[in-house]
């Protein structure tokens, strides 16, 4: 597919996102969504047009209903760095 992308990672033009983009810069990436990661990427879309922000990850986490711990785990990593950047999102303030 050849997505344009931010050296972060990032889309360079959101606008573009889709299930598919999804799922093809998690391929670029080397990383397998599950459906759980799928529901919080959806879940986190839907957060950030109402608020018109990436949520911190305590907000996501009550927003979500899943303890921060487990989010972690199961991201192996900061999820919101991962969830904003397969959402189509802006990068998260504060990561990096």
């Amino acid at each position: 597919m050849g997505l344009e992308r931010t050296g972060n990672g990032y889309l360079e033009d959101p606008t573009i996102w889709s299930e598919d983009v999804m799922f093809e810069m998690a391929k670029e990436d080397g990383y397998t969504l599950t459906d759980s990661m799928v529901k919080q990427i959806h879940q986190c879309r839907e957060y950030f047009e109402e608020n018109q922000a990436v949520p911190p990850i305590r907000t996501f986490s009550k927003y979500v209903g899943i303890d921060k711990k487990a989010l972690f785990k199961e991201w192996l990593t900061g999820p919101m760095k991962p969830i904003s950047k397969y959402g189509g999102m802006p990068q998260p303030r504060g990561c990096v």
